[in-house]
Parts: structure tokens; C-alpha cells; sequence
């Protein structure tokens, strides 16, 4: 498995979001963003999550609620990855998954567009 610290980590999260263009990251609403190190056991190579209500959902109902979550899992990135551009380029593919998850788009057109 390759090393990396949390904070190492975090940075490339950090860095990922950066290069998501300006005009997706105005549109995002009402979303945080994590790093945790591990996912749900019953789960343990999923690179991330988005816990939310898709703007696609949301309606008139859609106020005062706790943010979104997006969170991207360190273990499993780091296990699948050999090299640290490999987890560079595979942390910038999870964050815009899940990004792209809070916009309504579903895993099947993500894997269409190379995002899967």
C-alpha cells in the first residue's frame, strides 16, 4: 500500500477541488466536503460518497437543512493506487464524482463520461 499522510491527503482533496471549474463550484449549494480515512465496513473500497438531496430534487420543501456531504475515503485510494500521480489523478476522479452526484447525474452516465 502506499504512504501518505492524512494531511498529505487532504491536500490533493484540497487541490482536486481547486481544479473544478469556477462556474460548476458557484453552482454548488449547500455542500461540505471530507476526508475520512476508511468507509463503512460493509463497503470497504469505495473512494467516496455524496450523502445528500441532488439540486435536481430539490423543491420548495428543500430549506433549512443540514448541508450535503461529500466524503472522500483515504484507504481505499491509497490500496489502489501504486504511485502518487495514481492517487492524484484518482482523487480528482472521485471528487468530481461525487460532485457530479450533487448535480443528479447517476453512476451510469458518470461511467460514460470517463468519471466512473
Amino acid at each position: 500500500m502506499l504512504e501518505m499522510t492524512r494531511e498529505e491527503f487532504e491536500e490533493l482533496v484540497a487541490e482536486a477541488l481547486d481544479r473544478v471549474p469556477p462556474e460548476l463550484m458557484r453552482l454548488l449549494d449547500n455542500v461540505a466536503v471530507f476526508v475520512e480515512d476508511e468507509p463503512d465496513p460493509s463497503d470497504p473500497d469505495l473512494l467516496g460518497l455524496y450523502e445528500g438531496t441532488p439540486l435536481t430534487e430539490r423543491g420548495e420543501w428543500y430549506a433549512g437543512v443540514l448541508p450535503d456531504r461529500i466524503t472522500i475515503y483515504r484507504g481505499p485510494t491509497l490500496r489502489m493506487c501504486t504511485t502518487r500521480e495514481e492517487v492524484v489523478e484518482e482523487t480528482e476522479v472521485t471528487v468530481v464524482h461525487e460532485i457530479a452526484h450533487h448535480f443528479g447525474i447517476d453512476d451510469a452516465r458518470l461511467h460514460d463520461l470517463g468519471y466512473g
